[in-house]
C-alpha cells in the first residue's frame, strides 16, 4: 500500500510492478491508437468506449474488494442481468426510483452472499456459484426469457445515452464518483485496512481484534451493490433490460482485477490499478475493432473470450513468479 508520509518512488515500484505495468501498458495503446487510427480520439469514440465499460469498471470494483479478502464472486454478470430487467420495470418511475430500486436488488443478492460465507461458512466459489444460477434463473423468470423496454417517456434513459455538461456520458459520471468514494475506503479507512489484512491472513486478522465478519459481509454486498448499478447501466444503455446477457462478466471483472495487481490470494490489491484494468482490458477489444475496419485482420466477438482468458493466464503466471522471488527473498534473509 501507499504511505504518502514516507513515499519512496523506488520502494513503491519495487514492491508493485504490476500496478505500475498495467498504467504504463495502458497510456502505451492509447498512444498507439492515437498515432494510428483517424478517429481513434474522436467524441464518438471516446464517448462509446467509456460509456460501454463503464459497467465492467463498477463490477471490476467491487469484485476487487471481495477478492482483497481471499473470495470471489461469481454471480455479478447474473445479478447486473436481473437488475437491468428490475430497473427496465421500474423505468416509468424515472431513474429516481429505478437506480435505487436496482441497486437495492443487488445488494439482496449481495446480502445471501455475505450469509452464506460469513453465517453459513460456505466457500465463496459455491456460495456465489449458488447465487449466479438464482439470479440468472430469476431474471429469466420475471422477464418470461424476453428483453424488456424501458419506458422512454421518463428520464431513466438519461444515464445510460446523454452527457453530463455535454462532456462525458452521465454512466461514467455516476460511476467515477462511486470509485473515489471506494478509493478513500479502501486507502484512508479502518474498514480498508481490515479487506486487506484480512486477505493477508483471516485467523490472525481476527486474533488482531478486527471486525472480520463485518468486513466480510461489507465486500459481497458491496459487490452485489455494484452489480446492481452496471445493471442500470446496461438498461439504460441498451433502452431495455437484459436477462440473457452478463454472461462472462464475472470472468471480464476477474481479469480486470488481476490484470490491475490484485493478488487472487488476497492482501494486496488498488482500486485505480483495477480500473486501469479494466480500461487496458476494454482498450485491447476497441483496438481490434479499429483493425477490423482496417481490414488488417478479421477477429469475431468470440475472439474477445479468447483474448481475455490468454491475459489473465499470462497475468497469473506473472503473479505466481512475483510472489516466488518473494519467498525466496525472503528465505534469503
Amino acid at each position: 500500500m501507499l504511505d504518502t508520509d514516507t513515499f519512496d518512488l523506488r520502494k513503491y515500484l519495487s514492491r508493485n510492478p504490476q500496478s505500475v505495468a498495467v498504467w504504463v501498458t495502458l497510456a502505451a495503446l492509447i498512444l498507439f491508437g492515437l498515432l494510428r487510427y483517424d478517429n481513434f480520439g474522436g467524441a464518438y469514440n471516446i464517448t462509446s468506449f467509456l460509456n460501454y465499460n463503464s459497467m465492467f469498471i463498477i463490477i471490476s470494483v467491487g469484485m476487487c474488494f471481495v477478492i482483497m479478502t481471499g473470495g470471489i464472486d461469481l454471480s455479478v454478470g447474473s445479478v447486473a442481468a436481473f437488475t437491468s430487467v428490475i430497473a427496465a420495470y421500474l423505468s416509468p418511475y424515472g431513474i429516481e426510483v429505478a437506480l435505487p430500486g436496482a441497486v437495492l436488488a443487488g445488494i439482496g443478492f449481495g446480502a445471501i452472499n455475505a450469509v452464506s460465507v460469513v453465517v453459513l461458512r460456505i466457500p465463496p466459489f459455491i456460495a456465489t456459484l449458488a447465487t449466479m444460477l438464482g439470479a440468472k434463473g430469476g431474471a429469466l423468470v420475471i422477464s418470461g426469457a424476453q428483453t424488456i423496454s424501458v419506458d422512454w417517456g421518463s428520464n431513466f434513459t438519461k444515464m445510460g445515452m446523454e452527457k453530463a455538461l455535454n462532456v462525458l456520458p452521465w454512466s461514467i459520471v455516476v460511476v467515477g464518483v462511486v470509485v473515489i468514494v471506494l478509493w478513500v475506503v479502501l486507502e484512508k479507512t479502518s474498514l480498508g485496512r481490515t479487506v486487506l489484512a484480512i486477505g493477508g491472513g483471516e485467523d490472525a486478522s481476527t486474533l488482531m481484534g478486527l471486525k472480520v465478519h463485518r468486513a466480510t459481509a461489507f465486500v459481497y454486498l458491496l459487490s452485489g451493490g455494484c452489480a446492481g448499478l452496471a445493471g442500470v447501466i446496461l438498461a439504460s444503455g441498451f433502452g431495455a433490460g437484459q436477462p440473457l446477457e452478463g454472461i462472462g462478466w464475472e470472468l471480464s471483472a476477474i481479469a480486470s482485477v488481476v490484470v490491475g495487481g490484485t493478488l487472487l490470494t488476497g492482501g494486496l490489491g488498488s482500486v485505480t490499478a483495477t480500473v486501469a484494468g479494466a480500461l487496458l482490458l476494454g482498450l485491447v477489444f476497441n483496438i481490434l475493432n479499429f483493425e477490423n475496419g482496417r481490414g488488417t485482420i478479421s477477429f469475431s466477438a468470440y475472439w474477445q473470450m479468447v483474448i481475455r482468458g490468454g491475459f489473465l493466464f499470462a497475468v497469473i503466471l506473472f503473479q505466481a513468479r512475483v510472489m516466488a522471488g518473494r519467498e525466496q527473498r525472503k528465505e534469503a534473509t
